[in-house]
């Protein structure tokens, strides 16, 4: 499979293991002020949640997974922890720049301290799950270059 498309189909997946993450965090009332496609919806002045979804889904999938695919072989270590990686830096981008673009400050602490600690581990969560589908995917080439 080319990589960009198993970038493409791990980022998907991982954007649903980080959306369920999400909606079971709002179910049990954890952070509810803490609601990333309430937050799209409203930042881009979309009519309805359900395209703040849309986009979430847009940004996880292929912006996330097609910029995994491409920077995978520079990264150290096994699939899984490039993944990690990658989901800590795509969490610093977001607490740098969509954070305040949102009107929730530099890391998110106008919702709390736990905003930006909730949103790591949810990252971690995603780039985990990203590398792990990435590498069970067969591939033509890219293994192994990614385990030079």
């Amino acid at each position: 499979m080319h990589p960009l498309a198993k970038g493409l189909v791990a980022g998907f997946v991982a954007t649903v293991v980080l959306s369920a993450a999400m909606v079971a965090k709002q179910m049990m009332g954890l952070m509810p002020e803490l609601d990333v496609a309430t937050m799209l919806t409203s930042m881009l002045g979309l009519p309805d949640v359900a395209l703040g979804w849309v986009m979430h889904f847009m940004i996880g999938t292929v912006a996330w997974g097609v910029a995994f695919a491409v920077v995978v072989p520079y990264l150290p270590g096994s699939l899984v922890m490039r993944g990690v990686l990658f989901g800590i830096a795509a969490w610093l981008m977001m607490m740098i720049a969509v954070m305040p673009m949102a009107g929730a400050g530099l890391f998110g602490l106008q919702l709390g301290i736990m905003a930006p600690l909730a949103t790591l581990m949810l990252h971690i969560l995603y780039g985990a799950t990203l590398g792990a589908v990435f590498a069970a995917m067969p591939d033509h080439g890219v293994a192994r270059m990614a385990h030079r």
